[in-house]
């Protein structure tokens, strides 16, 4: 699953990332690290659930 994100570097150089791109329109995405499977979730009320 590879999702295309637009990526741009604030002023200290840290890149930002759209949730809505990662979770392409949808309110999940998964997200792996280190061999460990994430999920980004978008809740109704617009906030970010990062679990294990």
């Amino acid at each position: 699953m590879n999702a295309l994100v637009d990526t741009w570097l604030t002023t200290d150089a840290t890149p930002v990332h759209d949730a809505r791109a990662l979770t392409e329109g949808g309110s999940l995405a998964r997200i792996l690290l280190d061999g460990q499977v994430y999920s980004l979730r978008i809740t109704r009320a617009g906030k970010l659930i990062l679990t294990k």
